[in-house]
């Protein structure tokens, strides 16, 4: 579909298959203009100091918060998240936009140090113009991760938006634009087309959350002029459940980390080892917790999940499913299929760590029991992998933290998910990483350090 203006982007609901709206696709000939007239105005905002970019920044608070309800409803209308999802990630994202930024300037700030006549300083200065090009399952959560450092550390960014979820993405832009000096902050709407030509620009550094095939060919096409980079990948992320696990609190964790936003979060729990002595236990209350689960209409209070981003994801997600039980596993618990782009919990039982869908990255309501004969070998099998995001070990205390420890993964949950005490890196192993972001080791990650060496002497 064309217009005088060029191709248009529709925009569809997965609940219902009406159009949300649209959004004009960026030409691929006009980046080489819009890269220039970033790097007019980062060269501005650079000359600010940190405290005043923050300073201007933070003038979006209000907007932000005016906005949460039309931010919420376009991320539900748009990939099908439970509206009051929906708001709860809009209201995070307004409630840390001051800690956010406070965090950024804190980590970016310069530190010096003195010995026998020497004064060094380290600086973080700017990239220069940023790529951030983020994923359709948290719309309003990503942007805010990865554009405000970058903002905050002197850069120019050029956001798309994932072309499933662009009004949304365009919507949060909005509100930093407004407060913002022209040009620094440009929306590239479209689909990986518009992706590959913004990695292959005249830019400084990309930062790409998505599957890890697209991570490796953005690596490989950075590589040629040694762009910066900064990947978060997919996952396929275990859970341990030991011999001496509170199995009942191990259940209640895998409902909600496999199923919640319809499976589709890159550190859901997707391979679940568990003791065979405690399996059937675990089983039981894994398909309880799962029936439990409402599935429908997202504008709905009582929705626990809604539809899949599109029929796509779905059928790629019951593809999987039928290798596995055309393999040997078995259906413990499935809800009704539904129509369109629904699809119930299912939890499958008996499956294999050599199956398919125990290794390839399912990112759907699917929930994958295997038993195991004992911990260590837990650990073995959680670790054969090429992925290694996040993984949560539920038993007793001081086991626990030994096996943890030892799993090969950036984040680990003991008897929890990966909620932090504080702020930290949100950081991928092996595969599912490439550098990091989130915290103040990662809001670095968006600067150039420069050290300095000055005699005292004179």
């Amino acid at each position: 579909m064309t217009t005088n203006d060029g191709e248009v982007l529709a925009s569809i609901n997965p609940a219902n298959g009406e159009v949300v709206g649209e959004v004009v696709v960026t030409a691929i000939s006009t980046l080489p203009e819009v890269v220039g007239r970033a790097r007019k105005a980062q060269s501005l905002w650079s000359k600010l100091s940190i405290q005043e970019r923050a300073h201007q920044i933070l003038e979006a608070e209000a907007a932000l918060g005016a906005r949460l309800d039309e931010l919420a409803r376009l991320a539900s209308e748009e990939m099908g998240k439970p509206l009051r999802s929906a708001r709860g990630e809009a209201a995070l994202v307004a409630k840390s936009l001051r800690s956010h930024v406070d965090e950024a300037v804190a980590a970016l700030e310069e530190e010096t140090m003195e010995r026998k006549g020497i004064r060094t300083t380290v600086v973080r200065d700017p990239m220069g113009v940023t790529v951030c090009i983020t994923p359709w399952n948290f719309p309003i959560l990503m942007p805010h991760q990865q554009l405000i450092p970058s903002l905050v550390a002197g850069n120019a960014v050029l956001f798309k938006p994932s072309e499933e979820t662009p009004l949304t993405g365009a919507c949060y832009a909005e509100v930093l634009q407004a407060v913002l000096p022209e040009g620094l902050l440009h929306v590239i709407h479209g689909d990986e087309t518009q992706g590959k030509a913004l990695v292959a620009s005249d830019v400084d550094l990309i930062v790409f959350t998505g599957s890890r095939e697209a991570g490796k060919h953005i690596l490989a096409v950075a590589s040629r002029d040694l762009k910066r980079v900064i990947l978060e990948l997919g996952g396929k992320d275990p859970l341990l459940v030991l011999e001496s696990a509170d199995v009942e609190k191990a259940a209640q964790f895998a409902v909600t980390n496999s199923f919640r936003n319809s499976g589709q979060v890159c550190v859901s729990t997707e391979r679940i080892y568990v003791h065979e002595s405690v399996h059937d236990a675990f089983l039981e209350h894994l398909c309880d917790g799962a029936a439990r689960l409402t599935v429908g209409d997202p504008s709905l209070e009582t929705t626990d999940l809604g539809p899949m981003v599109h029929e796509r994801q779905k059928t790629l997600v019951l593809q999987q499913v039928g290798d596995a039980l055309g393999e040997g596993a078995r259906v413990a618990w499935q809800g009704e299929e539904g129509s369109g782009s629904f699809l119930s919990p299912i939890v499958l039982d008996q499956v294999t760590h050599e199956m398919r869908i125990a290794r390839r990255e399912t990112f759907g309501p699917v929930a994958c029991v295997i038993a195991v004969a004992s911990d260590e070998e837990a650990l073995r099998l959680a670790n054969d992998t090429r992925f290694g995001l996040g993984a949560v070990v539920f038993g007793e205390a001081g086991s626990a933290q030994k096996i943890g420890r030892r799993l090969q993964a950036g984040m680990v949950g003991i008897n929890q998910g990966l909620k932090s005490a504080g702020s930290t890196p949100w950081v991928g192993a092996r595969e599912s990483g490439y550098g990091f972001h989130s915290g103040p080791e990662g809001h670095r990650q968006f600067t150039q350090v420069r050290v300095i060496h000055e005699s005292l002497q004179g």
